[in-house]
């Protein structure tokens, strides 16, 4: 089938229009390359044709390149991966630079056919540098579309002429948005940040593109780049404009990945050396270091983990072989700021929503909470209020369990205590049809104890949001011994409505993520204890690239939390509880003890504002814990920090806790932000080696205990010399 169709008017204009088939947006495929370009061909050789458009049939341009296609060219390149992606990535420039330059006289300039892009809506990456390389841009007024190239967000850079273009185009302070942290902009926006040229109504998008083509000079269609005399705005970096420009670049950069990103510096340096040469050369020293960014494995791994494997979750790579469970009706117990969360959520995605507590105020103080929010879209024009009411129609807050009796799924969300959760269980059941799922949203209750207060446990399964509900990304489910794939059906189903990404393991004390994160807090938490400076936490944290240290995680998630879970850890465990957490837990009980709650008492590891901003360490805990003599060196402190997350990690994959590899990956970046450059926890080892882990781990053991030392999982892959991603391949599963 045709990815590309080929239409010529009466008056010789051609249109150009992408309709990948099977597909809701438009990706580019090498097999759509090589289409593009016979279609192209084909017009600039036709005597009749006197320009093109380039457009799309679908609501949207394009979602850029499909990143499985660069791991295919990778793995079948044999002993020159390398040389076959420049090669891959030379012909891409070759394809675009033909859109610029087509039938251009390469002395006068002159004779080449307009080449103009309409875009009906969205258009990222490949999308975005094709039409960069058009002659002139056109963009629908389109209020849910956005432009631009956000390849930096997913561990690589532009590397079709993006990064070369936008920087000429631009300059390199005012390109930076949009390179530098892969923002996408607005059509009104990215015009007057000069990424496009034309907004426009979306009835009249390709009448108004047609227009100038018809209209078009030889000067109209002469990049910048290609006009004798051209200088780059706001400088080159010998210029002395230039010079301070890549100076506080270089800065900024370092600033925002702490040196752990390599495609940052990687496209910085791509555009400090190509601005010091003819466009041609420039997109030559684009593609090597696109290439060298790709070799990296560290740009390996965020592809697979954030792009190709999230978006596997989100299609069902896990989803038992069963009809469609999607979600009509939800009934959501609790209308705290949990349960309210979820059902915003839920009526966005426009399902009908009950909302039950104990009262009707306390259940109409979650409604005010869905309202609220949606005011606040309003107001922030990202939406209308004619959409609000119509999301705020969707949800009814009443204490009256006979209002639940239609939902076809149940998510409980009351406070963290069995009893509790065990009486609404048995009330909700005492109404709800028999087909009915009832999840329970907890962060750390066993569901398979959980389901004991349910009459049918098959249907009960565990649904962990992460807070708040709107922002965070990953749902974590969890099955409990008698879980049936229905329920678990009807759980990812939910999640995939609500737009979230869902990872689903077997049911253990704190699931998967909460397994990984307690210990990295705790962690930090007994360096405080033992003297090492705070700051040193942190910042050390930090530059492993966590997005926050320990201590601020724990003020974010609060210290109050942290005392209920360890109170409730230490009883359910008794003497097996570690004498590491039991001093962690010294220096937590007196901050709670203290009032220090967190940032929402504006009080805990940091002193905040009365707007909530941090101002610092609090002082009390140099005062309270002397900062040691002698402090250990960074890379002991990393190493802590990441191993106890890490080790957690393993040991679930080794447990059956987690299922699937591509799940523990994803979990932990989108779940608490583990080092996002790594590819989450089990890239991370295979990025290092199995035999330099279980190194780093006996070395940690013998200095600070048995926490540290090695899951017999991780020494037997050090023995035999494998990887995760080898050893535990999805489709090795699969099988």
């Amino acid at each position: 089938m045709s990815t590309f169709t080929y239409t010529q008017d009466a008056d010789g204009v051609v249109t150009l229009a992408w309709d990948q088939p099977e597909t809701s947006m438009n990706v580019m495929t090498l097999e759509g390359f090589r289409e593009f370009e016979e279609h192209f061909d084909k017009a600039m050789a036709d005597d009749t044709v006197k320009g093109v458009i380039v457009t799309s049939a679908k609501k949207d341009f394009a979602g850029g390149m499909d990143l499985s296609v660069l791991a295919t060219i990778r793995a079948e390149a044999g002993d020159e991966p390398a040389q076959a992606l420049f090669d891959f990535t030379m012909n891409g420039h070759r394809i675009l630079r033909k859109i610029e330059r087509n039938n251009m006289d390469t002395k006068t300039n002159k004779g080449g056919k307009p080449v103009a892009w309409a875009s009906p809506g969205t258009s990222a990456g490949i999308g975005t540098e094709v039409a960069l390389a058009c002659h002139r841009r056109f963009m629908a007024d389109n209020p849910k579309a956005k432009v631009g190239l956000p390849e930096i967000l997913v561990g690589i850079f532009p590397g079709a002429g993006g990064t070369t273009r936008v920087t000429r185009m631009m300059g390199a302070m005012a390109a930076a948005p949009i390179l530098l942290e892969g923002k996408m902009l607005p059509p009104a926006k990215a015009k007057s940040m000069g990424l496009i040229d034309e907004v426009v109504p979306a009835d009249e998008l390709l009448a108004k593109a047609k227009e100038w083509v018809l209209s078009a000079t030889d000067a109209d269609i002469l990049k910048p780049w290609d006009a004798k005399g051209y200088k780059m705005p706001g400088g080159t970096p010998y210029h002395p404009a230039g010079f301070m420009t890549f100076v506080g670049a270089t800065a900024m950069v370092h600033g925002k990945t702490q040196g752990v990103y390599p495609a940052a510096k990687a496209m910085l340096s791509a555009i400090y050396e190509g601005a010091l040469v003819p466009f041609d050369t420039a997109l030559k020293i684009e593609a090597r270091w696109f290439t060298k960014i790709l070799m990296n494995p560290s740009s390996a791994n965020m592809i697979r983990s954030i792009f190709l494997s999230k978006g596997e979750l989100e299609k069902g790579a896990v989803r038992p072989a069963i009809p469609d469970e999607s979600v009509k009706k939800v009934g959501i117990l609790g209308a705290g700021m949990m349960g309210a969360g979820i059902a915003t959520v839920s009526a966005q995605a426009g399902i009908e929503v009950v909302l039950v507590d104990r009262d009707q105020e306390a259940a109409d103080k979650g409604h005010a909470h869905v309202a609220n929010y949606l005011a606040e879209g309003v107001k922030r024009k990202k939406s209308t209020q004619e959409k609000a009411d119509a999301i705020l129609a969707r949800v009814t807050a009443t204490p009256d369990y006979e209002a639940l009796k239609d939902c076809d799924l149940i998510v409980e969300a009351v406070f963290e205590d069995p009893a509790i959760k065990a009486e609404v269980t048995a009330k909700t059941e005492a109404v709800i049809g028999e087909d009915a799922i009832f999840a329970t949203n907890t962060s750390t209750l066993p569901i398979t104890d959980l389901a004991k207060a349910s009459k049918r446990p098959e249907q009960f399964i565990g649904i962990h949001f992460f807070s708040p509900v709107e922002k965070m990304l990953l749902v974590e489910i969890i099955k409990g011994k008698e879980t049936g794939d229905r329920a678990t059906a009807k759980a990812l189903d939910f999640v995939r409505q609500i737009r979230k990404t869902p990872i689903v393991v077997n049911d253990a004390r704190f699931f998967y993520a909460n397994r990984c994160i307690i210990p990295y807090i705790n962690e930090g938490v007994l360096m405080v204890a033992e003297g090492v400076e705070p700051a040193l936490i942190e910042n050390a944290a930090k530059q492993m690239g966590m997005p926050l240290g320990p201590l601020q995680l724990n003020d974010e998630t609060s210290i109050d939390l942290g005392v209920k879970i360890a109170k409730a850890t230490k009883a359910a465990m008794g003497d097996a509880y570690p004498e590491a957490a039991a001093k962690a837990d010294e220096v937590l009980f007196k901050l709670f003890e203290a009032g220090r709650l967190g940032r929402k008492s504006k009080s805990g590891y940091y002193d905040y504002d009365e707007k909530g901003k941090r101002t610092g360490l609090w002082p009390g805990l140099r005062e309270n814990w002397p900062t040691a003599e002698d402090q250990p060196d960074l890379t002991t402190v990393q190493h802590r920090l990441i191993m106890a997350q890490t080790l957690e990690a393993v040991r679930a994959l080794e447990e059956g806790v987690l299922m699937d590899i591509r799940e523990g990956d994803v979990g932990a970046i989108l779940g608490w932000g583990f080092m996002p450059w790594s590819g989450g926890p089990l890239s991370w080892l295979d990025m290092i080696g199995a035999a330099k882990a279980v190194e780093i781990c006996e070395t940690l053991a013998e200095a600070h205990g048995t926490r540290f030392e090695a899951p017999a999982l991780l020494n037997d892959m050090a023995a035999k010399g494998e990887s995760f991603y080898t050893r535990f391949a999805p489709e090795a599963a699969a099988a």
